[in-house]
């Protein structure tokens, strides 16, 4: 079994079981490809391994692997999935993080996990990705996102207006701090901060929410992820923020954005009992009462 591996800083209680992890692929003798970024972070924290000559920076010096795991929180995830792309490799979120809604496997349950990777028992949870295209290279030629593509004021603008499209036919002029298109894995995330609703992961939609709107009767809509909305900004310091998952960059209110469902997915392993519903209850303390 082949693996690649990312990850972000840790902190010192997690020292302990990474080292652990490793010393468990050594004593496997798996082939192992660290994210060059994940070694400086191995290398300052004192973690020895010995996979330290194969590295990867991007998704074409990615070798073939069987696994990517990603060893982090949520951001760490949706980074991983950056360099797996239309290739698809499933990845094993490992949650050294704090929410914990994509990274859902325990630090302490790594062994086991290798040995269910191992034995084949396991589930694939394919995710929707969102596909963004823009007259400019805005996001460095990585167009997809497994959360959300935003658009909103920087932080020294007033508020901004965004004209959205739903296959070409005038949406709304959302006057506003922003403007957020989620997929359903997203819904969870900044989407739900601004009043969007939790949808279930294979429901095939998307959903357009806006960031503090100036008319209060405007809310967050659902609409079927076979279709394609475009955004138009305008903004009086003529620039915007503009977000894909953890990506971001500055770009002048003439660029316009088409987001449509991308073409492939991006696979989560999961272990056995572990799902969805499950997931919300914990994470959001569904039904947490001093009653129950």
């Amino acid at each position: 079994m082949t693996l690649a591996i990312h990850g972000r800083p840790f902190s010192d209680s997690a020292r302990h079981a990474i080292q652990s992890f490793f010393d468990e692929l050594v004593l496997r003798q798996y082939p192992v490809q660290v994210s060059a970024s994940f070694q400086e972070v191995l290398r300052q924290a004192g973690i020895a391994h010995p996979f330290g000559e194969r590295s990867f920076q991007s998704k074409k010096e990615l070798a073939e692997a069987d696994f990517l795991v990603s060893l982090g929180g949520d951001g760490t995830l949706l980074e991983s999935v950056t360099y797996v792309g239309e290739r698809q490799i499933p990845i094993v979120g490992v949650n050294f993080g704090r929410l914990g809604f994509l990274a859902t496997i325990a630090p302490g349950k790594l062994q086991e996990t290798l040995n269910a990777l191992e034995a084949d028992q396991f589930l694939l949870d394919d995710r929707t990705l969102v596909h963004v295209d823009s007259e400019k290279d805005v996001f460095e030629g990585i167009t997809f996102g497994l959360n959300d593509f935003t658009v909103s004021k920087t932080e020294s603008s007033s508020m901004i207006v965004v004209h959205a499209y739903l296959d070409g036919k005038f949406l709304n002029s959302y006057w506003a701090d922003g403007l957020v298109i989620s997929t359903p894995t997203g819904s969870t995330g900044y989407c739900l901060s601004v009043g969007g609703p939790v949808v279930m992961p294979y429901s095939g939609n998307f959903i357009i929410a806006p960031m503090c709107p100036h008319n209060l009767n405007v809310r967050p809509l659902v609409v079927n992820d076979s279709g394609v909305i475009s955004v138009t900004v305008e903004s009086r310091s003529k620039n915007f923020l503009a977000a894909l998952d953890t990506r971001s960059r500055i770009v002048d209110e003439s660029v316009r954005f088409t987001v449509k469902k991308e073409a492939f997915v991006a696979r989560l392993v999961k272990m056995q009992g572990d799902n969805f519903l499950d997931t919300l209850r914990s994470k959001l303390n569904w039904g947490m009462d001093a009653r129950n």
